[in-house]
């Protein structure tokens, strides 16, 4: 599929000012995580209004929401090779596409198998087909230099979305209805999905350049058939599952997903309304949270370029921890929220940049995007499971403290789990000055 406009004229005309096209990768790449975050952060705006509306418990409705982040998790491994085998923008376009459609159909629902089906089945395998892959991607192919930057600025993009779009969303279900308000992220998507089809390119070769910081051209690998695409996968998985560092990044993972997606990022607004907090204001604080976890995931990609990337996620897993131990002992006050939404916030996801690279330290960078595909979904699992998990506990036994303690015990786990590995004996990569 040929773009609608000639994009090496455009990189022509940027490379001459002394700008890479890779940057408009980057930032096409950026928009799209961020109107797909916002597709996945819906959910939490929809938790009450579908409770309310249809009578379905917290429990079962999470069970759906649930299925939604197994399938974006697990399918991780095979997006990078989807994108290996059909090209990013192919790839990305039919993702855009599948979400589009579910979130549309799931207008006219009335049954919970409905539920299931759509946003369980439907919207965990377009998310997935993309998920946090896309960006480590993009990072790979169009970056030598700048990498663990670009990666934290793509990383922020997918987290901040989730949370910078609920204040709206929530303030529109509550005013006109949530249908409106899934119409607003289905336009979002569809902006989205324009961009990629006239910006995004494939390879920095498309557009005759070498990647960001390089200077030669790396061979374009070869396309698998479909039973290498289909195996590749599963022998990374093979091959990285032998070695304990794999399993400790899966598990530190698995606890980043449980006590971020799946917990508050699902629940944060039934969370708040026990404490007689508005959904409004509940979802302000996420967008607060949010402002925070932009500045702590890039600086974070920042810092992962430069420092040992195990005690960075030691301070990260330690903080968000104690942040969560936190909360459920304090009054739920304006102060109190505000502490909780800077360190938790600058925590949210900026264990991306370093468990990234180091993957790509241990692994290399040919098969480091499948292998992190792997990583990746232990944290979807992490987050389904405190989806389903929290949601049983508050249906049981009418509260979400059990939840947020469980959360924050298992994050001082992981920090202490991730200084238990051996340093990599790999040289740093180079940064540009």
């Amino acid at each position: 599929m040929s773009a609608p406009v000639n994009t090496s004229s455009v990189s022509s005309w940027l490379n001459a000012r002394g700008i890479h096209y890779g940057w408009v990768v980057a930032g096409v790449t950026f928009l799209t995580m961020l109107a797909t975050a916002g597709a996945m952060g819906s959910a939490g705006v929809l938790m009450v209004p579908l409770e309310k509306e249809f009578g379905w418990s917290k429990s079962e409705i999470s069970s759906a929401f649930a299925l939604r982040l197994v399938l974006f998790g697990l399918l991780g491994p095979f997006a990078a090779a989807f994108m290996n085998a059909f090209g990013i923008r192919a790839v990305t376009l039919t993702a855009l596409g599948l979400i589009s459609s579910g979130i549309v159909l799931s207008l006219w629902m009335r049954e919970l198998w409905q539920l299931v089906a759509l946003w369980g089945v439907v919207l965990g395998v377009g998310t997935g087909m993309t998920a946090l892959v896309l960006g480590a991607t993009v990072a790979a192919r169009w970056f030598e230099k700048r990498r663990g930057f670009v990666v934290g600025l793509l990383t922020a993009s997918n987290a901040t979305g989730q949370l910078i779009f609920l204040p709206l969303l929530a303030a529109v279900a509550e005013s006109i209805g949530w249908r409106t308000a899934l119409m607003l992220v289905v336009a979002v998507l569809a902006f989205a999905a324009l961009l990629v089809l006239i910006f995004m390119r494939d390879d920095p070769q498309d557009v005759g350049l070498a990647p960001y910081g390089a200077q030669h051209s790396k061979p374009r690998p070869a396309r698998p058939g479909l039973g290498a695409l289909l195996a590749s996968p599963v022998q990374a998985l093979f091959d990285a599952g032998r070695t304990r560092i794999f399993w400790v990044l899966f598990f530190t993972f698995f606890i980043c997903g449980f006590s971020t997606n799946g917990l508050v990022q699902t629940h944060w607004i039934a969370i708040c309304g026990d404490y007689g907090i508005a959904p409004v204001k509940a979802a302000g604080t996420l967008a607060v949270i949010g402002a925070f976890d932009f500045v702590g995931t890039i600086a974070a990609g920042w810092l992962s370029d430069r420092y040992d990337n195990r005690w960075l996620l030691f301070w990260f897993y330690g903080l968000r921890g104690l942040s969560l131990l936190f909360l459920p002992f304090s009054d739920f006050s304006l102060y109190a929220l505000a502490l909780f939404s800077v360190f938790y916030g600058l925590d949210w996801v900026a264990t991306v940049p370093p468990t990234v690279k180091l993957t790509v330290e241990r692994f290399g960078a040919e098969r480091a995007g499948m292998v992190f595909g792997w990583i990746f979904a232990g944290h979807q699992l992490g987050a389904a499971a405190a989806a389903y998990l929290a949601g049983f506990f508050r249906t049981e036994f009418q509260s979400y403290m059990p939840s947020l303690m469980l959360a924050g015990a298992a994050c001082l786990v992981a920090a202490a789990l991730i200084v238990s590995t051996e340093r990599s004996q790999r040289q740093p990569e180079p940064v540009a000055a």
